[in-house]
């Protein structure tokens, strides 16, 4: 099969690469729909990643938020027509560590080509299927992130009721957080809180929502979920650390790309377990895949953080998407039509 993947080669600059590649009997095929872009592909779009990083990854086919139709299979599970969501992360050499965490898992975007392509080969491990594929769905990666953090806090936190959880972060990840949290702990309090007054508005499903830098003093939680990322993360985990109860939980969902310094004097005098999360495993997406289901309003909410929906139909299309996506206050989706 001839297939075109759409490469950055070098900041700013995306060409097409013509491949010819093997189809396996056993291998689905799937026509990209709606493409998310984060801000790791952005990192590598605008050139921001540590030059021995970009030198070492570029060329790359970015994105590793997407939803599409199956074009090709001989499996009965997954009839061509059949609307999936794309895993990510594929998984290595088996073994009991989680597979985002394997160290021998490549990850499209970032170790191995992602999802910018005319077509997607696929092994059935790495495809859900999927009920619906309006644009929201295309966030399914995001809540998947969420589902490994929860998987990860909920073998350390075993009796949640009643208690009060604070989720730093008014981006897009903060947003999708505090919604699942606030539906699956519904007898807990639940406060988000972030720098951009605006953004939270659109928190409109929690109990209470504060800016980082007006956090009332007599204001306290149980549990912590950062979801805030890049350099801003040290405030917000410092933030943490002082608001936080003793022997509280802090779960860590924010990438930064330098160390950052925090106040681990008082995590001790406190006794709080911090849990790194990164990505996501099948089971996650699974779990998110299921909640949509369980809470079809789920996508009501999720329209909110639809900045905007770029029709691609040419590579111009897909640097005008990118463009826009750094004045967007939340999500930029790409409608592949290329």
């Amino acid at each position: 099969m001839i297939n075109i993947r759409y490469k950055l080669t070098s900041p700013k600059q995306i060409v097409e690469e013509f491949v010819d590649e093997k189809v396996e009997n056993d291998e689905i095929i799937v026509r990209p729909k709606y493409l998310s872009i984060c801000a790791a592909d952005q990192r590598y779009y605008q050139g921001t990643r540590d030059k021995k990083v970009l030198n070492k990854k570029l060329p790359l086919t970015l994105i590793h938020e997407a939803i599409g139709e199956v074009v090709y299979s001989n499996d009965s599970e997954f009839k061509v027509g059949t609307s999936v969501v794309m895993l990510p992360n594929i998984h290595g050499i088996k073994s009991n560590i989680k597979e985002n965490y394997d160290r021998s898992s490549k990850f499209r975007g970032s170790s191995c080509d992602g999802f910018m392509q005319n077509n997607v080969v696929c092994k059935k491990e790495n495809v859900i299927k999927i009920d619906r594929d309006d644009v929201e769905v295309v966030f399914l990666e995001l809540m998947s992130v969420v589902f490994n953090a929860l998987d990860s806090f909920e073998k350390v936190v075993t009796n949640i009721d009643n208690s009060k959880i604070a989720i730093y972060g008014d981006g897009s990840l903060g947003y999708i957080a505090s919604l699942i949290i606030k539906k699956r702990f519904s007898n807990c309090k639940i406060i988000s809180i972030g720098k951009n007054k605006d953004k939270l508005n659109y928190f409109t499903f929690v109990d209470d929502k504060y800016t980082i830098d007006k956090i009332p003093e007599n204001v306290s939680f149980d549990y912590a979920f950062e979801c805030v990322g890049g350099l801003g993360s040290e405030s917000a985990i410092n933030s943490i650390i002082n608001n936080i109860n003793p022997q509280g939980v802090v779960s860590l969902l924010g990438v930064s790309e330098y160390p950052i310094n925090i106040n681990t004097r008082m995590v001790l005098e406190k006794g709080l377990y911090l849990i790194g999360n990164s990505r996501s495993s099948y089971n996650d997406f699974k779990n998110a895949v299921d909640f949509i289901q369980k809470y079809p309003d789920t996508l009501n909410y999720l329209s909110n953080i639809v900045s905007n929906v770029v029709d691609v139909k040419s590579i111009s299309d897909i640097n005008q998407a990118f463009m826009q996506d750094t004045m967007n206050p939340f999500k930029t989706i790409m409608k592949w039509d290329i």
